[in-house]
């Protein structure tokens, strides 16, 4: 019976792969391999607190596409390169994402292209419309807000938060106030009640607490 599912479970896995790298093909599109995209990001990105923020976009990003049976490498992909050019636009906002496109056209199918740029939909105009685009625009968000939850208990660390503390400072609008709730609260539109959104953020970056120093 362990066999049985085991191999379901396999095929099933291959099934998405398969499927997923197959749409690309046929679009004439291309995925930049992740350890490709993290040096990418790194010769743009100087600034060592933005690249552990893009990490822990993209690992909430990653947890998000798992649970919703969505592609994970370009939700991956999408949140860890969403701010590769921030180094560039920090001061200039609506240039921000702009640049990211130019610099990612032909590593990142349109899709995650489209999502980054409509994660600064304020300055570009470009509405998050679709699943990617709204999960980019909370994954962003909540990230801060955990972090920040962190950075305000004794030991400062990610492991030793609870998702009710982590709840309860999202009530308070006063907490973070640069981690927009109505952009956390996009979550909604991809399949994830607050909560639960919460608790997936909260468990993403407790499992890369090493690499964001936590």
């Amino acid at each position: 019976m362990i066999t049985s599912f085991s191999t379901v479970f396999f095929c099933y896995w291959l099934f998405l792969a398969v499927t997923f790298k197959f749409s690309w093909f046929l679009r004439g599109e291309h995925m930049i391999e992740r350890d490709e995209a993290l040096q990418l990001l790194k010769k743009y990105l100087k600034n060592e607190k933005h690249t552990q923020h893009s990490l822990a976009v993209e690992a909430i990003m990653r947890e998000m596409a798992r649970m919703s049976h969505e592609d994970e490498e370009l939700w991956g992909l999408t949140g860890l390169l969403h701010d590769i050019d921030y180094g560039y636009t920090e001061d200039t906002p609506e240039k921000h994402t702009m640049i990211a496109a130019q610099i990612l056209e032909g590593l990142l199918p349109q899709e995650g292209i489209e999502a980054i740029q409509a994660h600064n939909y304020k300055h570009t105009g470009r509405l998050p419309i679709n699943a990617l685009d709204r999960a980019l625009v909370a994954a962003d968000a909540v990230s801060g807000l955990v972090i920040a939850t962190a950075l305000i208990i004794p030991s400062k660390k990610l492991a030793d938060v609870k998702p009710e503390t982590l709840l309860n400072k999202y009530k308070d609008k006063t907490f973070a106030a640069r981690c927009e709730r109505k952009r956390i609260e996009l979550c909604a539109d991809t399949g994830f009640e607050l909560e639960q959104f919460l608790q997936i953020s909260l468990t993403a970056l407790q499992k890369i607490a090493d690499k964001l120093d936590m």
